[in-house]
């Protein structure tokens, strides 16, 4: 996953225009603007299309936390330089105040399976034996499982307009 699809599709979760985007980056300690967002927010395929760094998401990410949870006393955590998965994923579960079962049942929203043990490798230190990877697939499917539990299932939605067009009989 780039960071450009991963920032689409928390905006996308929790319905954010662009004023809480702006705001939500500069809580992070970046300001950026409307031309910047909209840039980012285009697809793959479009060439007005702009790279989304690693650094631009961390700062987005803090701000979530920030949002989320409250500022801490002191300065402003500096948006990391090099982000991967499992740092991604980190600042989701802070920033949402998830447990490990909370995630679990994300997980399972998304129809996807994972255990406890595999969900608290991805957030042990990379020294650490246990530390796995997180790879695309599971961040994707966490990212689904946010999507059906902040704005519902889209079988739900797709069965709702199934119903809507049978005729009455």
């Amino acid at each position: 996953m780039n960071n450009n699809d991963i920032l689409r599709r928390i905006r996308y979760i929790f319905d954010y225009g662009d004023d809480k985007m702006i705001k939500l980056f500069k809580q992070g300690g970046k300001e950026v603007t409307r031309t910047q967002i909209s840039d980012w927010m285009k697809k793959e395929d479009d060439p007005d299309q702009k790279s989304f760094y690693d650094v631009d998401l961390a700062a987005f990410l803090n701000g979530l936390i920030i949002k989320h949870r409250g500022k801490k006393d002191g300065e402003t955590p500096k948006p990391e330089k090099k982000l991967n998965n499992n740092i991604i994923f980190r600042k989701l579960k802070i920033a949402l105040n998830m447990r490990d079962e909370d995630i679990i049942h994300t997980f399972d929203l998304a129809k996807f399976e994972v255990s406890k043990h595999e969900v608290s490798a991805f957030f042990r230190k990379p020294t650490q034996k246990q530390y796995r990877l997180c790879k695309d697939q599971f961040l994707r499917n966490f990212l689904q499982g946010l999507q059906v539990k902040y704005r519902g299932s889209n079988e739900d939605e797709k069965s709702d307009d199934v119903q809507k067009q049978k005729p009455d009989t």
